[in-house]
C-alpha cells in the first residue's frame, strides 16, 4: 500500500510560519508528528506532498491507486482499518471534508469521480496553528496509547515520586529520571529514548519529552506539553508544544505557545500568554497578511524555524515570530516580527542570510547533522517570499 499525506494549500498557510519549513504532516503535535502516527498505524512508510520547493527535501511517491491521506487529520486504529481496505476512486469523507481517498493525483484536485463514504466517528484534526497547543493534551493521550499499547517501560528510579497512577509513566530505553515528581492526575508521561529528567524537577501529565532531550534542575513542567528531540528546557513551561533540537535552557516562562526547530530562548526569555484585560487574543495570520481572531484568552508565542532570542527576552501575548530571526533589546518588540528580522523594540533590519547560515552549519553540526544545500534552498525561497514584508 502506497500512502501520500498531501497538504491543502490554505491549511498549509493557515499555519505559517512553521510549515514555510516543512510540509503539514511534519509537525509534532503529541508524541509524534503526524507522519510518524500514520506510518505506526498503518505499518507502512508514508511520503508527504507539499509545496514545489518543499518537494527535494520531503519528495512524494506517487502512483496509481495510493491512498491519498489529508495532512490535518490524526489517524487511529478504526480510522486505519477502514483505509486500509479503501477500493480504488472510494473516497472517505468527514461531512464536507474529504478525509482520504483511494485514487491519482489528479484527484486532489477533481474530486467529481470518486465515490463518497461518510466517517462519522470523532476525529482530530487541525485547522490553526494555535490547535497544536490546544488539542495536544488529546494527542499526546492518543499517541501515549499507540505507542505503549502491549509494551513495558523500562524502571523508573526509586527516587522519583509519583502522585497518581505510576501506569501513565512510560519510558523508553535509556530514559532517566532522578529526584522529580511525576503527576499522572491530569495524564499520562512519556519519556523518550535517552531522554533525561533532572533533580527537582516537577511534571504534570499530559507530557512528552522526546529522544535526548532534557529537562534541567528544578525544571517546571505543566500539561499538556511536548517536547521534540534533542532540546534542552529548563524553567517554567504550560501548555506548549517545541517541535525538536530547540533550547530554552535557562530560566524563564513559556506559555500556550509553539516554537519551531533550530531556535534558542536566551536565559530570562518570557512570553505572555494572557492580556491584562483578560480579553481574546488575536494572531498575525500570513494568509490574510493582518491580526485575526483565535477565540483564545490564553495563547502565547509563535515561533518559526532557526529563530533566536537574546537575554532577558519579552514577547507580548499573541506574538509571532517568523524563519530565521534574531530577537533581542528591552522592551517589548512588535507582536508581528516578519521573517529574517533582526533587533527588537528599537527597529529591526534584515538579518544577513549568509551569517544565518553560517549559524545554522554550526548548530546542525553539534547534532550530528549536516546543513545542507537542500537546506539553504530552502530558506532561501522563504527569505524571497518574505523580503516584501519589510
Amino acid at each position: 500500500m502506497n500512502v501520500v499525506l498531501y497538504d491543502d494549500e490554505h491549511i498549509w498557510k493557515s499555519f505559517l510560519p512553521i510549515t514555510f519549513t516543512r510540509p503539514l504532516s511534519e509537525i509534532r503535535i503529541g508524541i509524534l508528528t503526524l507522519k510518524e502516527k500514520w506510518e505506526l498505524c498503518l505499518g507502512v512508510t508514508c511520503s508527504c506532498y507539499t509545496q514545489p520547493y518543499l518537494r527535494k527535501k520531503y519528495p512524494a511517491l506517487l502512483h496509481a491507486h495510493s491512498i491519498y491521506i489529508n495532512s490535518k487529520f490524526s489517524p487511529n486504529k478504526d480510522l486505519g482499518h477502514i483505509l486500509k481496505n479503501l477500493l480504488p476512486s472510494q473516497a472517505l469523507y468527514k461531512g464536507e471534508q474529504l478525509l482520504a481517498f483511494c485514487g491519482d493525483e489528479k484527484n486532489m484536485e477533481d474530486h467529481s469521480f470518486l465515490q463518497r463514504i461518510q466517517y462519522s466517528k470523532e476525529l482530530l484534526e487541525i485547522n490553526n496553528v494555535w490547535d497544536l497547543f490546544q488539542k495536544n493534551a488529546e494527542a499526546i493521550r492518543l499517541d501515549f496509547e499507540l505507542i505503549t499499547s502491549g509494551r513495558s517501560s523500562a524502571p523508573l528510579s526509586s527516587s522519583v515520586t509519583v502522585i497518581g497512577d505510576k501506569r501513565l509513566i512510560f519510558l523508553e530505553e535509556g530514559a532517566q529520571a532522578e529526584a522529580c515528581v511525576l503527576n499522572t492526575v491530569g495524564g499520562p508521561i512519556y519519556l523518550g529514548k535517552n531522554s533525561e529528567v533532572m533533580e527537582g524537577s516537577a511534571v504534570r501529565g499530559p507530557f512528552s519529552l522526546g529522544e535526548k532531550s532534557t529537562l534541567k534542575l528544578g525544571t517546571k513542567i505543566y500539561g499538556a506539553t511536548t517536547i521534540g528531540p534533542h532540546c534542552k528546557i529548563g524553567g517554567e513551561v504550560t501548555n506548549s508544544v517545541i517541535l525538536g533540537y530547540s533550547n530554552k535552557a535557562h530560566d524563564g516562562f513559556l506559555g500556550n505557545s509553539v516554537i519551531g526547530e533550530w531556535c534558542n530562548l536566551g536565559a530570562d526569555t518570557n512570553n505572555s500568554n494572557l492580556k491584562n484585560n483578560y480579553g481574546e487574543v488575536k494572531l498575525f495570520n500570513y494568509e490574510k497578511n493582518k491580526q485575526v481572531d483565535t477565540g483564545l484568552q490564553f495563547c502565547g508565542l509563535i515561533m518559526g524555524d532557526h529563530s533566536k532570542s537574546g537575554i532577558n527576552t519579552m514577547f507580548n501575548t499573541g506574538t509571532v515570530v517568523g524563519v530565521g530571526c534574531n530577537i533581542y533589546g528591552g522592551g517589548f518588540p512588535s507582536t508581528h516580527i516578519p521573517d529574517f528580522s533582526w533587533g527588537g523594540s528599537e527597529g529591526i533590519e534584515t538579518h544577513r542570510i549568509e551569517k544565518l547560515f553560517e549559524t545554522a552549519a554550526i548548530v546542525y553540526e553539534r547534532r550530528g547533522l549536516s546543513f545542507t544545500e537542500t537546506d539553504r534552498e530552502i530558506l532561501k525561497e522563504v527569505f524571497e517570499r518574505t523580503v516584501e514584508d519589510y
